[in-house]
Order: C-alpha cells, then sequence, then structure tokens
C-alpha cells in the first residue's frame, strides 16, 4: 500500500479523498445541501469534490467539510505529533543531574 501511495499523483489521492468524503458524510445522514450549509462551502463545491471533477480543494475548505460532518477530530491522524527523540530525552536528562 506504501508504494501504492506514492505512484499516485496529488489528483487521484484527492479524487479518492472525495469519494471517501461523500461514504462518510452519507453514514452520517448528512446531505450535500445540509453540509454546504454547515460548511459556508457551495453544493456545487461539494459536489465537485465528491464526484472528483475538481482536485483544487484548499486545506481550509476541507477542515470546513470535516467539520460540518463532525469529523473535525480525524485533522489530527494527518500529522499526528512525534513523540520525543531519544537523543532529546537523553539531554533532557542530563541537564536535570
Amino acid at each position: 500500500m506504501y508504494n501504492e501511495l506514492y505512484e499516485q499523483s496529488g489528483s487521484d489521492m484527492i479524487r479518492q479523498l472525495g469519494k471517501r468524503y461523500s461514504v462518510y458524510r452519507k453514514r452520517m445522514g448528512y446531505t450535500q445541501k445540509e453540509v454546504a450549509e454547515k460548511s459556508g462551502l457551495s453544493v456545487f463545491t461539494i459536489s465537485s469534490f465528491e464526484n472528483g471533477s475538481s482536485t483544487g480543494i484548499t486545506l481550509a475548505s476541507f477542515i470546513k467539510l470535516l467539520r460540518a460532518i463532525d469529523s473535525l477530530d480525524e485533522i489530527v491522524k494527518l500529522l499526528p505529533e512525534l513523540p520525543e527523540s531519544p537523543r532529546t530525552l537523553f539531554k533532557m536528562q542530563q541537564k536535570e543531574k
């Protein structure tokens, strides 16, 4: 799966993300119109994202879409916080002595 991701273009990934968003939205019981009202985005923008005809969605718009379907907490999975490196931990222990 790792190699498959790197072989895809950014546009292909956004198309897949749009399709997945559509599934999430529907399972959560929201219509595109409801998402548009909650997010401030147009139904056209949402429809274009979901059907893959628009791959130029901004991160700000994507955040609005996640917020509209009560899934904003999922955004932290994109870049989770990294634990401290062993070297940093070692240095901190040395300062404490």
